[in-house]
């Protein structure tokens, strides 16, 4: 099969700890090693989110870690929650601190809440000289401008979904871009020049599973092993071969994430 000649392949960013895996998180990471994804980071949402990306970490050989609390939790989590994810950020195999941000769309917790939880977290991620993995919807500016208060940072822009003039901005801080799924939906247009544009040793791919089904399977559940797909549309959007879109984006993974 074409995945075997492949380089292996990084998932950068998923929630294997959510509960739509509990039934077959097994089968799910089989199904990537088939697909020839070596590695999956498993990306912390809240406390108790990275406390379980933890624990599957230390279960899974294939699987690191990422702790960090999610802006939709930002009116439950103050210093006592940042504390706990700093202890939980010396634990093995936690590589970033994550996912923090600014969510202005959904509106789950107040934007006054979300900005001083995003600036602790940025905060913790320079002590622990840990890269940073990033949310941000319709909430560019602020994020940015909280950002540029605290460089240099290791960080990229997980799911990327701005503008030509966003990307160049994250490009210019030094960041890596990270593209999902979704950019093989008919309306992405947008989003697939960007992916195409993005320098070679910018980019990184992720499914951010369950989320973000490729197009074909939207609706369904998705999962880590969905990365092939994603690399073959970046390598088509590039115009190279899928080799060499395995092989870039996963050495930037490695070089990123220290993995």
């Amino acid at each position: 099969m074409e995945q075997r000649s492949c380089p292996p392949l990084i998932d950068t960013h998923c929630h294997l700890d959510f509960p739509d895996f509990d039934l077959d998180r097994n089968d799910v990471l089989s199904r990537a090693r088939e697909d020839g994804i070596t590695h999956i980071v498993n990306i912390g949402s809240s406390l108790a989110g990275s406390r379980r990306s933890i624990e599957l970490a230390a279960q899974f050989p294939s699987v690191y870690a990422v702790v960090g609390i999610h802006p939709h939790e930002a009116d439950h989590s103050g210093d006592d929650q940042v504390r706990q994810i700093k202890d939980l950020a010396g634990s093995s195999k936690v590589v970033a601190i994550g996912e923090v941000g600014l969510d202005y769309y959904k509106g789950f917790s107040k934007q006054e809440n979300q900005r001083p939880l995003f600036i602790s977290l940025i905060r913790l991620a320079k002590e622990k000289e840990l890269p940073l993995v990033i949310h941000t919807r319709q909430a560019q500016a602020d994020t940015l401008s909280i950002l540029k208060d605290f460089m240099p940072l290791s960080a990229v822009v997980h799911c990327f979904s701005g503008d030509a003039a966003f990307l160049q901005e994250c490009l210019a801080l030094g960041f890596m871009i990270s593209f999902t799924c979704n950019i093989t939906y008919p309306k992405a247009a947008g989003l697939r020049e960007l992916a195409a544009a993005v320098p070679a040793d910018r980019l990184m791919l992720e499914t951010d599973a369950p989320f973000l089904s490729p197009e074909g399977l939207r609706g369904r559940r998705n999962e880590p092993a969905q990365v092939l797909t994603l690399a073959r549309q970046i390598a088509a959007l590039r115009n190279i071969p899928l080799e060499e879109a395995a092989r870039i984006t996963t050495d930037n993974a490695r070089r990123f994430f220290k993995i």
